[in-house]
């Protein structure tokens, strides 16, 4: 009498069977197309961010940092009374590191010459008009550099929504002239989706001044920010 297949040996075979034959994709199943939009948004910056440095140089350690200090005290001072209540002013970093003698030397060691300290004041304020004179007061007081100027939005939220927009009116369009092509109809949307973008942050502007050249005042513009969208659509098609 031949032996029964255990249930296990049953299962196995099923296994191998649904891995070696996968199941037919159902007739019915939906066809589809997809496409992408893309749409982007100009708005005007409503808030701008400064770094000023102030770098000194001295023989002892002790001495670059005391006039790095007192400059610190005085450019804080001035931008803080200069924007009264419409920003904000603070320290963004501190060093203080020695200075090497270049030339070779016989030992072939460097020979510290001095110190070198150095500071950033950053400074975030919504009061576009006052750009220019904030780098003439900083200047003044004795900031060496400016390192950069930033413009941003400190909400995006409603250019981004008229960037979507855009962008969604961007895919439809594509997905109306791309069932013509193929002569097929759109019937539902099955999907829709916005794709992360980048928040728009402009190029930061280096500059360099001395106080010669801040003798005239210091004209500023915030121009533009680009705030991107794109937008992907699922659409049934027959």
């Amino acid at each position: 009498m031949r032996a029964r297949p255990s249930l296990d040996a049953i299962a196995l075979v099923l296994i191998a069977a649904a891995i070696a034959f996968p199941a037919v994709a159902r007739a019915d199943q939906p066809r589809t197309i997809v496409v992408s939009g893309s749409g982007q948004v100009s708005a005007s910056p409503d808030t701008a961010d400064l770094s000023f440095a102030i770098e000194t140089h001295a023989k002892t350690a002790s001495e670059a940092a005391s006039h790095n200090a007192t400059l610190a005290r005085k450019i804080t001072d001035a931008l803080k009374a200069k924007l009264g209540d419409r920003g904000r002013v603070w320290t963004g970093g501190y060093s203080l590191t020695p200075d090497y003698d270049q030339r070779p030397t016989r030992q072939g060691n460097p020979v510290i010459i001095g110190y070198n300290a150095q500071n950033s004041i950053m400074v975030e304020t919504g009061a576009m008009d006052l750009l220019g004179e904030l780098v003439d007061t900083a200047i003044a007081a004795g900031a060496n550099r400016v390192n950069y100027l930033n413009f941003s939005l400190k909400d995006d939220g409603k250019a981004r929504a008229r960037a979507i927009a855009d962008a969604s009116r961007d895919a439809q369009a594509q997905a109306h002239a791309l069932a013509a092509s193929l002569n097929v109809r759109l019937k539902r949307l099955m999907s829709a989706s916005t794709e992360a973008q980048p928040r728009p942050v402009p190029v930061m502007r280096a500059m360099a001044f001395s106080a010669a050249e801040s003798a005239a005042p210091t004209p500023i513009e915030a121009g533009q920010i680009t705030v991107p969208a794109s937008v992907s659509l699922t659409y049934e098609i027959e």
